[in-house]
Protein backbone atom coordinates (compact mmCIF):
# COMPACT_ATOMS: atom_id res chain seq x y z
CA UNK A 1 0.00 0.00 0.00
CA UNK A 2 1.48 3.52 -0.88
CA UNK A 3 1.61 6.17 1.86
CA UNK A 4 0.23 9.73 1.33
CA UNK A 5 0.88 12.36 3.67
CA UNK A 6 1.59 15.99 2.98
CA UNK A 7 1.47 17.83 0.10
CA UNK A 8 0.33 15.27 -1.68
CA UNK A 9 -2.55 14.16 0.47
CA UNK A 10 -5.23 16.40 -0.84
CA UNK A 11 -4.73 15.54 -4.68
CA UNK A 12 -4.98 11.73 -3.60
CA UNK A 13 -8.53 12.71 -1.58
CA UNK A 14 -9.48 14.51 -4.79
CA UNK A 15 -8.56 11.37 -7.11
CA UNK A 16 -10.50 9.24 -5.05
CA UNK A 17 -13.47 10.94 -4.04
CA UNK A 18 -14.03 11.73 -8.17
CA UNK A 19 -12.85 8.07 -8.86
CA UNK A 20 -16.84 7.04 -10.72
CA UNK A 21 -16.50 4.19 -12.77
CA UNK A 22 -14.51 4.57 -15.57
CA UNK A 23 -16.58 3.44 -18.99
CA UNK A 24 -15.19 0.38 -20.46
CA UNK A 25 -16.09 0.35 -24.11
CA UNK A 26 -15.22 -3.15 -24.71
CA UNK A 27 -18.07 -4.47 -21.78
CA UNK A 28 -20.26 -1.66 -23.30
CA UNK A 29 -19.73 -2.86 -26.76
CA UNK A 30 -20.39 -6.90 -25.97
CA UNK A 31 -23.09 -6.01 -23.63
CA UNK A 32 -24.97 -4.08 -26.19
CA UNK A 33 -24.35 -6.57 -28.66
CA UNK A 34 -25.89 -9.49 -26.30
CA UNK A 35 -28.74 -7.60 -25.36
CA UNK A 36 -30.00 -6.82 -28.64
CA UNK A 37 -29.68 -10.54 -29.85
CA UNK A 38 -31.57 -11.76 -27.05
CA UNK A 39 -34.36 -9.34 -27.17
CA UNK A 40 -34.31 -10.23 -30.87
CA UNK A 41 -34.22 -13.95 -30.94
CA UNK A 42 -35.04 -15.02 -27.68
CA UNK A 43 -33.99 -18.02 -26.39
CA UNK A 44 -32.01 -18.90 -29.37
CA UNK A 45 -29.68 -16.25 -28.62
CA UNK A 46 -30.00 -16.87 -25.15
CA UNK A 47 -28.80 -20.60 -25.20
CA UNK A 48 -25.79 -19.63 -27.70
CA UNK A 49 -24.49 -17.06 -25.55
CA UNK A 50 -25.14 -19.17 -22.38
CA UNK A 51 -23.22 -22.00 -23.72
CA UNK A 52 -20.40 -20.11 -24.86
CA UNK A 53 -19.41 -17.53 -21.84
CA UNK A 54 -21.58 -19.79 -19.02
CA UNK A 55 -20.62 -23.04 -19.60
CA UNK A 56 -23.93 -24.66 -20.62
CA UNK A 57 -23.87 -27.76 -21.83
CA UNK A 58 -25.50 -28.41 -25.30
CA UNK A 59 -29.20 -29.45 -24.86
CA UNK A 60 -28.76 -28.04 -20.90
CA UNK A 61 -32.07 -27.29 -19.79
CA UNK A 62 -31.48 -23.66 -18.74
CA UNK A 63 -33.59 -23.53 -15.89
CA UNK A 64 -32.37 -25.48 -12.39
CA UNK A 65 -35.12 -27.96 -11.60
CA UNK A 66 -36.63 -27.93 -8.07
CA UNK A 67 -35.34 -31.42 -7.41
CA UNK A 68 -32.09 -30.76 -8.02
CA UNK A 69 -31.79 -27.24 -6.04
CA UNK A 70 -33.38 -29.80 -3.21
CA UNK A 71 -31.21 -32.33 -3.62
CA UNK A 72 -27.65 -29.98 -3.55
CA UNK A 73 -29.53 -28.98 -0.07
CA UNK A 74 -29.80 -32.52 0.91
CA UNK A 75 -26.04 -32.89 0.09
CA UNK A 76 -24.24 -29.73 2.00
CA UNK A 77 -22.70 -30.39 5.73
CA UNK A 78 -24.64 -29.74 8.33
CA UNK A 79 -22.32 -27.11 8.87
CA UNK A 80 -23.28 -24.87 6.48
CA UNK A 81 -26.69 -25.12 5.83
CA UNK A 82 -26.73 -24.12 9.48
CA UNK A 83 -24.57 -21.15 8.76
CA UNK A 84 -26.94 -20.80 5.62
CA UNK A 85 -30.40 -21.00 8.16
CA UNK A 86 -28.09 -18.36 10.99
CA UNK A 87 -27.50 -15.56 7.96
CA UNK A 88 -30.73 -16.25 6.25
CA UNK A 89 -32.94 -15.48 9.68
CA UNK A 90 -30.52 -12.38 10.49
CA UNK A 91 -31.09 -10.86 6.96
CA UNK A 92 -34.95 -11.85 7.29
CA UNK A 93 -35.06 -10.28 10.54
CA UNK A 94 -33.36 -6.84 9.70
CA UNK A 95 -35.75 -6.27 6.52
CA UNK A 96 -38.63 -6.99 8.58
CA UNK A 97 -37.82 -4.17 10.83
CA UNK A 98 -36.84 -1.90 7.68
CA UNK A 99 -40.33 -2.59 6.13
CA UNK A 100 -42.15 0.78 5.83
CA UNK A 101 -45.33 1.53 7.55
CA UNK A 102 -49.01 2.19 6.07
CA UNK A 103 -50.92 5.16 7.89
CA UNK A 104 -53.63 7.70 7.42
CA UNK A 105 -53.95 11.13 8.93
CA UNK A 106 -55.73 14.28 8.90
CA UNK A 107 -53.23 16.88 7.34
CA UNK A 108 -55.68 19.67 8.52
CA UNK A 109 -59.20 19.12 8.66
CA UNK A 110 -61.33 17.66 6.27
CA UNK A 111 -58.56 16.63 4.53
CA UNK A 112 -57.27 12.72 5.18
CA UNK A 113 -53.36 11.61 3.35
CA UNK A 114 -51.43 8.86 4.16
CA UNK A 115 -49.81 5.78 2.10
CA UNK A 116 -49.89 2.51 0.99
CA UNK A 117 -47.29 -0.18 0.72
CA UNK A 118 -47.29 -2.21 -2.27
CA UNK A 119 -44.87 -4.70 -3.30
CA UNK A 120 -43.17 -5.01 -6.95
CA UNK A 121 -45.48 -7.59 -8.87
CA UNK A 122 -41.62 -9.08 -10.16
CA UNK A 123 -37.63 -9.10 -9.47
CA UNK A 124 -34.62 -11.03 -10.86
CA UNK A 125 -31.81 -11.65 -9.05
CA UNK A 126 -28.06 -11.99 -10.43
CA UNK A 127 -26.41 -14.34 -8.43
CA UNK A 128 -22.46 -14.02 -9.61
CA UNK A 129 -20.97 -17.75 -10.43
CA UNK A 130 -17.38 -16.45 -11.48
CA UNK A 131 -14.40 -17.10 -9.57
CA UNK A 132 -16.40 -17.63 -6.21
CA UNK A 133 -19.60 -19.09 -5.27
CA UNK A 134 -21.78 -16.30 -3.83
CA UNK A 135 -24.91 -17.99 -2.34
CA UNK A 136 -24.72 -15.49 0.40
CA UNK A 137 -25.87 -12.82 -2.55
CA UNK A 138 -29.00 -14.94 -3.21
CA UNK A 139 -29.57 -14.50 0.56
CA UNK A 140 -29.03 -10.91 0.05
CA UNK A 141 -31.13 -10.31 -2.98
CA UNK A 142 -34.35 -12.67 -2.53
CA UNK A 143 -34.85 -12.60 0.68
CA UNK A 144 -35.94 -8.38 0.89
CA UNK A 145 -37.85 -9.30 -1.39
CA UNK A 146 -39.42 -12.46 0.13
CA UNK A 147 -40.05 -9.66 2.86
CA UNK A 148 -41.70 -6.88 0.87
CA UNK A 149 -43.96 -9.54 -0.85
CA UNK A 150 -42.69 -9.65 -4.37
CA UNK A 151 -45.16 -12.73 -5.69
CA UNK A 152 -42.68 -14.06 -8.36
CA UNK A 153 -39.17 -13.80 -8.03
CA UNK A 154 -36.22 -15.30 -10.36
CA UNK A 155 -32.38 -16.20 -10.49
CA UNK A 156 -30.13 -15.81 -12.51
CA UNK A 157 -26.51 -17.62 -12.38
CA UNK A 158 -23.94 -18.93 -14.73
CA UNK A 159 -22.38 -22.15 -13.32
CA UNK A 160 -24.23 -22.27 -10.29
CA UNK A 161 -22.84 -23.74 -7.49
CA UNK A 162 -23.93 -26.77 -5.47
CA UNK A 163 -24.07 -24.16 -2.99
CA UNK A 164 -25.88 -21.83 -4.53
CA UNK A 165 -28.81 -24.41 -5.14
CA UNK A 166 -28.57 -25.11 -1.67
CA UNK A 167 -29.51 -21.55 -0.78
CA UNK A 168 -32.18 -21.38 -3.23
CA UNK A 169 -34.04 -24.15 -1.84
CA UNK A 170 -33.72 -23.36 1.34
CA UNK A 171 -35.46 -20.05 0.86
CA UNK A 172 -37.91 -21.43 -1.33
CA UNK A 173 -36.65 -20.37 -4.73
CA UNK A 174 -38.86 -21.53 -7.45
CA UNK A 175 -37.38 -20.43 -10.49
CA UNK A 176 -33.07 -19.86 -10.56
CA UNK A 177 -31.57 -20.42 -14.17
CA UNK A 178 -27.96 -21.54 -15.13
CA UNK A 179 -27.20 -17.97 -16.81
CA UNK A 180 -24.85 -14.88 -16.43
CA UNK A 181 -23.36 -12.01 -17.88
CA UNK A 182 -25.02 -9.18 -19.99
CA UNK A 183 -27.32 -12.43 -21.45
CA UNK A 184 -29.01 -13.21 -18.21
CA UNK A 185 -30.02 -9.19 -17.68
CA UNK A 186 -31.24 -9.61 -21.11
CA UNK A 187 -33.47 -12.09 -20.18
CA UNK A 188 -34.98 -10.75 -17.29
CA UNK A 189 -35.36 -7.16 -18.91
CA UNK A 190 -37.74 -8.58 -22.04
CA UNK A 191 -38.28 -11.87 -21.28
CA UNK A 192 -37.80 -15.25 -23.49
CA UNK A 193 -39.61 -18.28 -24.11
CA UNK A 194 -38.23 -19.45 -20.90
CA UNK A 195 -37.52 -16.46 -18.47
CA UNK A 196 -39.84 -14.37 -17.53
CA UNK A 197 -39.40 -10.53 -17.90
CA UNK A 198 -39.49 -8.90 -14.57
CA UNK A 199 -40.34 -5.58 -13.20
CA UNK A 200 -36.99 -5.06 -11.32
CA UNK A 201 -33.55 -6.43 -11.72
CA UNK A 202 -31.23 -6.31 -8.31
CA UNK A 203 -27.60 -7.82 -7.53
CA UNK A 204 -24.08 -7.52 -8.49
CA UNK A 205 -21.98 -8.77 -10.97
CA UNK A 206 -19.06 -8.17 -13.01
CA UNK A 207 -18.21 -5.30 -15.84
CA UNK A 208 -20.94 -6.95 -18.57
CA UNK A 209 -23.35 -7.39 -16.34
CA UNK A 210 -23.28 -3.64 -14.86
CA UNK A 211 -23.24 -2.44 -18.53
CA UNK A 212 -26.04 -4.82 -19.47
CA UNK A 213 -28.10 -3.53 -16.40
CA UNK A 214 -27.04 0.67 -17.85
CA UNK A 215 -28.73 -0.36 -21.37
CA UNK A 216 -31.41 -2.00 -19.71
CA UNK A 217 -32.29 0.61 -17.12
CA UNK A 218 -35.15 2.69 -19.02
CA UNK A 219 -37.09 -0.40 -19.90
CA UNK A 220 -36.79 -2.37 -16.45
CA UNK A 221 -35.62 -0.92 -13.08
CA UNK A 222 -32.13 -1.87 -12.11
CA UNK A 223 -31.31 -2.06 -7.91
CA UNK A 224 -27.59 0.39 -8.62
CA UNK A 225 -24.76 0.52 -10.90
CA UNK A 226 -21.96 -1.05 -8.91
CA UNK A 227 -18.42 -1.10 -9.30
CA UNK A 228 -15.20 -3.23 -7.44
CA UNK A 229 -15.40 -3.27 -4.02
CA UNK A 230 -14.39 -0.54 -1.56
CA UNK A 231 -13.51 -0.48 1.55
CA UNK A 232 -12.21 2.74 3.89
CA UNK A 233 -10.65 2.28 7.79
CA UNK A 234 -10.75 5.40 9.80
CA UNK A 235 -8.44 5.05 13.39
CA UNK A 236 -5.95 6.72 15.55
CA UNK A 237 -5.72 3.64 17.97
CA UNK A 238 -7.27 0.65 16.46
CA UNK A 239 -5.54 -3.30 16.26
CA UNK A 240 -2.90 -3.00 13.69
CA UNK A 241 -3.98 -6.75 12.67
CA UNK A 242 -7.35 -6.49 12.47
CA UNK A 243 -7.60 -3.27 10.25
CA UNK A 244 -5.56 -4.55 7.85
CA UNK A 245 -7.23 -8.14 8.09
CA UNK A 246 -10.10 -6.16 6.95
CA UNK A 247 -7.83 -4.34 4.11
CA UNK A 248 -7.05 -7.76 3.02
CA UNK A 249 -10.27 -9.25 2.81
CA UNK A 250 -12.20 -6.87 0.80
CA UNK A 251 -9.02 -6.68 -1.24
CA UNK A 252 -9.33 -10.27 -1.94
CA UNK A 253 -12.87 -9.30 -3.70
CA UNK A 254 -11.46 -8.04 -7.29
CA UNK A 255 -7.89 -6.71 -8.57
CA UNK A 256 -10.04 -3.74 -9.04
CA UNK A 257 -11.04 -3.21 -5.43
CA UNK A 258 -9.99 -0.28 -3.54
CA UNK A 259 -8.54 0.15 -0.30
CA UNK A 260 -7.87 3.05 2.49
CA UNK A 261 -6.21 2.95 5.54
CA UNK A 262 -7.29 7.14 7.60
CA UNK A 263 -5.26 8.18 10.10
CA UNK A 264 -3.74 11.09 11.75
CA UNK A 265 -1.25 8.61 13.84
CA UNK A 266 1.76 8.38 11.46
CA UNK A 267 3.68 5.36 13.90
CA UNK A 268 0.16 3.45 13.23
CA UNK A 269 0.30 4.19 9.47
CA UNK A 270 2.99 2.60 9.43
CA UNK A 271 2.42 -0.42 11.40
CA UNK A 272 -0.35 -1.35 9.67
CA UNK A 273 1.13 -1.16 6.33
CA UNK A 274 3.58 -3.87 7.23
CA UNK A 275 0.46 -5.78 9.10
CA UNK A 276 -1.39 -5.81 5.32
CA UNK A 277 1.96 -6.98 3.49
CA UNK A 278 2.10 -9.54 5.83
CA UNK A 279 -1.51 -10.69 5.92
CA UNK A 280 -1.69 -10.01 2.16
CA UNK A 281 1.38 -12.56 1.56
CA UNK A 282 0.36 -15.52 -0.87
CA UNK A 283 -3.11 -14.10 -1.84
CA UNK A 284 -2.44 -13.06 -5.54
CA UNK A 285 -5.93 -11.18 -5.88
CA UNK A 286 -5.28 -9.06 -2.83
CA UNK A 287 -2.03 -8.34 -3.36
CA UNK A 288 -2.81 -7.05 -6.97
CA UNK A 289 -5.28 -5.17 -5.37
CA UNK A 290 -3.33 -3.02 -2.68
CA UNK A 291 -0.76 -2.79 -5.42
CA UNK A 292 -2.57 -1.00 -7.96
CA UNK A 293 -5.11 0.64 -5.69
CA UNK A 294 -4.07 0.94 -1.98
CA UNK A 295 -3.40 3.76 -0.26
CA UNK A 296 -2.77 4.82 3.52
CA UNK A 297 -3.64 8.92 3.76
CA UNK A 298 -1.94 10.23 6.56
CA UNK A 299 -4.30 13.21 7.95
CA UNK A 300 -3.32 16.15 10.02
CA UNK A 301 -6.06 15.26 12.60
CA UNK A 302 -9.13 12.72 13.06
CA UNK A 303 -11.19 15.49 12.47
CA UNK A 304 -9.59 15.88 8.92
CA UNK A 305 -9.29 12.30 8.61
CA UNK A 306 -13.32 11.96 8.99
CA UNK A 307 -13.33 14.81 6.47
CA UNK A 308 -11.53 12.88 4.56
CA UNK A 309 -13.62 9.64 4.62
CA UNK A 310 -16.86 11.42 3.95
CA UNK A 311 -15.26 12.92 0.74
CA UNK A 312 -14.51 8.92 -0.57
CA UNK A 313 -17.56 8.17 0.35
CA UNK A 314 -17.05 4.15 0.41
CA UNK A 315 -19.09 1.13 0.38
CA UNK A 316 -17.76 -0.12 3.59
CA UNK A 317 -16.32 1.96 6.30
CA UNK A 318 -15.13 1.22 9.56
CA UNK A 319 -14.70 3.58 12.51
CA UNK A 320 -15.03 3.88 16.29
CA UNK A 321 -18.72 4.28 17.86
CA UNK A 322 -17.79 7.89 18.94
CA UNK A 323 -16.73 8.50 15.58
CA UNK A 324 -20.58 6.86 14.09
CA UNK A 325 -22.70 10.83 14.04
CA UNK A 326 -19.79 12.26 11.33
CA UNK A 327 -20.11 9.85 8.83
CA UNK A 328 -22.33 10.88 6.15
CA UNK A 329 -21.55 9.34 3.44
CA UNK A 330 -21.17 5.18 3.71
CA UNK A 331 -22.45 2.19 1.89
CA UNK A 332 -22.47 0.34 5.45
CA UNK A 333 -20.66 1.81 8.93
CA UNK A 334 -18.65 -1.02 11.05
CA UNK A 335 -18.15 0.03 15.08
CA UNK A 336 -15.31 -0.91 16.69
CA UNK A 337 -12.34 -3.37 17.07
CA UNK A 338 -14.64 -6.52 17.01
CA UNK A 339 -16.95 -6.27 13.81
CA UNK A 340 -15.37 -7.23 10.75
CA UNK A 341 -16.41 -6.20 7.70
CA UNK A 342 -17.22 -9.76 6.55
CA UNK A 343 -19.54 -9.90 9.16
CA UNK A 344 -21.40 -7.33 6.94
CA UNK A 345 -21.00 -10.12 3.69
CA UNK A 346 -22.63 -12.98 5.32
CA UNK A 347 -24.19 -12.44 8.29
CA UNK A 348 -25.29 -9.34 10.68
CA UNK A 349 -28.68 -9.12 8.96
CA UNK A 350 -27.97 -5.44 6.69
CA UNK A 351 -27.63 -6.06 3.09
CA UNK A 352 -23.95 -6.52 1.65
CA UNK A 353 -25.63 -4.84 -1.84
CA UNK A 354 -23.74 -1.70 -1.47
CA UNK A 355 -23.18 1.55 -3.18
CA UNK A 356 -19.63 2.32 -4.69
CA UNK A 357 -17.71 4.73 -7.03
CA UNK A 358 -19.56 7.53 -4.59
CA UNK A 359 -22.62 6.69 -4.97
CA UNK A 360 -22.95 6.61 -1.13
CA UNK A 361 -23.49 9.79 -1.51
CA UNK A 362 -26.90 9.72 -2.42
CA UNK A 363 -28.11 6.31 -1.66
CA UNK A 364 -27.36 3.39 0.67
CA UNK A 365 -27.35 -0.27 0.14
CA UNK A 366 -29.82 -2.86 -1.03
CA UNK A 367 -33.00 -3.22 1.41
CA UNK A 368 -36.54 -4.12 1.79
CA UNK A 369 -36.96 -0.12 0.47
CA UNK A 370 -36.27 -1.88 -3.24
CA UNK A 371 -38.96 -4.09 -3.84
CA UNK A 372 -41.96 -1.87 -2.77
CA UNK A 373 -43.67 1.26 -4.06
CA UNK A 374 -44.67 3.66 -1.27
CA UNK A 375 -48.36 5.12 -2.86
CA UNK A 376 -49.69 8.38 -1.56
CA UNK A 377 -53.58 8.19 -0.69
CA UNK A 378 -55.89 11.63 -0.64
CA UNK A 379 -59.23 11.92 0.77
CA UNK A 380 -61.23 15.00 1.28
CA UNK A 381 -64.38 15.81 2.85
CA UNK A 382 -66.81 18.21 1.54
CA UNK A 383 -65.94 20.58 4.72
CA UNK A 384 -62.32 19.85 3.74
CA UNK A 385 -62.95 20.94 0.36
CA UNK A 386 -64.72 24.27 1.00
CA UNK A 387 -62.03 25.62 3.32
CA UNK A 388 -58.52 25.08 1.03
CA UNK A 389 -60.90 25.35 -2.11
CA UNK A 390 -58.97 29.30 -2.02
CA UNK A 391 -55.80 27.44 -1.67
CA UNK A 392 -55.89 25.23 -4.67
CA UNK A 393 -57.55 27.82 -6.69
CA UNK A 394 -55.38 30.51 -6.58
CA UNK A 395 -52.15 28.45 -6.78
CA UNK A 396 -53.85 26.81 -9.73
CA UNK A 397 -54.70 30.30 -11.37
CA UNK A 398 -50.78 31.32 -10.66
CA UNK A 399 -49.88 28.48 -12.69
CA UNK A 400 -52.15 29.63 -15.87
CA UNK A 401 -54.05 25.83 -15.08
CA UNK A 402 -57.66 27.62 -15.31
CA UNK A 403 -58.83 23.83 -15.98
CA UNK A 404 -57.42 22.92 -12.20
CA UNK A 405 -58.98 25.87 -10.76
CA UNK A 406 -62.47 24.70 -12.04
CA UNK A 407 -62.61 21.19 -11.20
CA UNK A 408 -62.35 23.02 -7.77
CA UNK A 409 -65.13 25.12 -8.14
CA UNK A 410 -67.03 22.50 -9.74
CA UNK A 411 -67.39 21.00 -6.63
CA UNK A 412 -67.51 23.84 -4.27
CA UNK A 413 -70.50 24.80 -6.31
CA UNK A 414 -72.35 21.10 -4.95
CA UNK A 415 -71.01 20.72 -1.73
Amino acid sequence: MRMVRGRSLRAEVERLAHRAMQPNPRAAKTAQRVVSDVRRRGDVALRAHAERWDGLAKGQALEVSSAEMKEALASVSRGFRDALETAARNIRQFCKWQMPREFTREIQPGVSVGQVIRPLDSVGCYVPGGRYPLPSSLLMTAIPAQVAGVARIAVASPRPARETLAAAALLGVERLFRIGGAQAIAAFAYGTESVPRVSKIAGPGNSFVTEAKKQVAFDCAIDMVAGPTEVVIVSDHGRPEFIASDLVAQAEHDAEAIAVFVTSCASLARTVAREVRRAARGNKTAEESLGRNGVILVAKSRAEALEIANEIAAEHITVSREDVPAITNAGSIFVGDYSPQAFGDYACGPNHVLPTGGSARFRGGLSVMDFVKIISVQEVSRPGLERAAAVVETLATAEGLVAHAESVRARCAHA
